[in-house]
């Protein structure tokens, strides 16, 4: 038998959780594992587009990040203060951890001081208070202008800034002021979530124009001028607003981007089929790496990504230890919703590592693709909806993938 062995992982999100929920089914209970995280409550992030939009509380979006580990894996509440490879060790507010195998799953931190005005003007639709701010300013809304901004690249979850864009718009009907309304969205990328492909950044611009919600592509924000309520962009007129919801600019976190595994942009470099680091016993998964594709772009930032790397993690550091060559690759494989309102979905999937580009399909729309969200946060909460999902049948690329892989 071999000898007893330590797996840490930073951060307690969807990547985190997924390692450490499969580690702990598949190694022997004489190995520990260890899960270092500041917050006891685990947000479900996704729900936090209809959290903006009176759709959920956020107790229906929380729960306590210890029920969501199995029994066996240890949880320790608390900062990270250096991560120190060479060492085999990992220091944190609550003392010093010493590894067999390191796990990197701190995501991608929040930075509205990097945009000036952002904080005292914008609604970070991206956290708990931002969502709940913006949806009681909704509440009081009779008309006027609404923006939706992203401030900067890379943000997580493409999807989220269309998606609050056409929720808006659907809270706003409900609420009989929408024609009294104008919604824009604007942004620096040339076309909604370019990594995907021209035909599906087409699609979802053609959702948006649809509910007549105005597409500003190729603007780069340089301030927010919260007293005149205008954005100020390089090189292009100022545009006004009387509400606005933003995506605020992203980072590493500090203690990623001052550690020895940080590239210069901040954010992790990794294999992108092993996760593995420069250290051959230390991985990173979900939006803390930065995974260039073949065509020059990166792998977005999103949980569907985070939750197969780390399974892939899981199963490569379950072969280590059992003394078997590792073998579980990332392929590369996932989908998205884009919630449209009114009870409806889109939903599209694909493969992000095709050669020479991703190979996403067109979304498809319709009332089942919103239950399949619903499900999918049930599950992800525990409320039991592992059968209704798996009957769901999502595929990609011909096998199932995500929560229904696992059933």
């Amino acid at each position: 038998m071999s000898a007893s062995k330590t797996i840490v992982i930073l951060g307690g999100g969807v990547g985190g959780i997924a390692v450490a929920k499969r580690l702990r089914q598949l190694l022997d209970p004489r190995h520990r594992i260890v899960v270092v995280e500041r917050h006891a409550e685990h947000v479900f992030a996704p729900s936090l587009l209809w959290l903006m939009t009176g759709q959920r509380r956020t107790n229906d979006i929380t729960r306590p990040l210890r029920s969501l580990l199995d029994p066996g894996a240890e949880l320790v509440q608390a900062e990270v203060v250096a991560i120190v490879p060479d060492e085999k060790t990992v220091r944190t507010s609550a003392g010093d951890l010493r590894y067999d195998y390191l796990v990197v799953a701190l995501g991608a931190e929040l930075a509205p001081d990097a945009l000036p005005g952002f904080s005292e003007a914008a609604h970070s639709f991206f956290g708990l208070e931002g969502a709940r701010s913006l949806w009681s300013n909704v509440q009081g809304f009779d008309g006027g202008r609404v923006a939706v901004l992203v401030s900067s690249m890379p943000y997580k979850c493409p999807a989220a800034p269309y998606e609050a864009a056409l929720l808006l718009d659907d809270a706003l009907r409900r609420r009989g002021v929408r024609d009294r309304c104008q919604i824009d969205v604007y942004t620096p990328e040339p076309l909604p979530m370019p990594v995907a492909g021209t035909a599906m950044g087409q699609a979802v611009v053609g959702m948006l124009a649809r509910k007549a919600i105005g597409f500003h592509p190729g603007l780069q924000v340089t301030s927010v001028a919260a007293a005149a309520r205008e954005l100020v962009f390089k090189d292009a007129p100022r545009a006004g607003f009387d509400l606005l919801a933003g995506v605020a600019p992203h980072r590493a976190p500090l203690v990623v981007r001052e550690s020895p595994l940080a590239s210069e942009s901040g954010w992790i470099s990794v294999d992108k089929h092993t996760l593995q680091t420069g250290d051959a016993d230390v991985y990173a998964i979900g939006d803390v790496t930065g995974i260039r594709l073949l065509n020059g772009k990166m792998l977005p930032k999103a949980g569907v990504f985070a939750h197969g790397e780390g399974l892939v993690v899981a199963e490569r550091i379950n072969a280590a230890i059992g003394g078997r060559e590792p073998d579980a690759a990332f392929d590369g494989l996932g989908y998205c919703w884009i919630e449209a309102g009114g009870g409806s979905a889109g939903f599209a999937s694909g493969n992000f590592y095709a050669e020479p580009d991703p190979d996403i399909g067109l979304p498809k729309s319709g009332r089942v693709w919103h239950w399949g969200k619903v499900l999918f946060e049930r599950y992800w909460l525990g409320q039991g909806a592992a059968r209704w999902f798996a009957r769901l049948g999502l595929k990609v690329g011909g096998r199932v993938v995500g929560i229904s892989a696992e059933l």
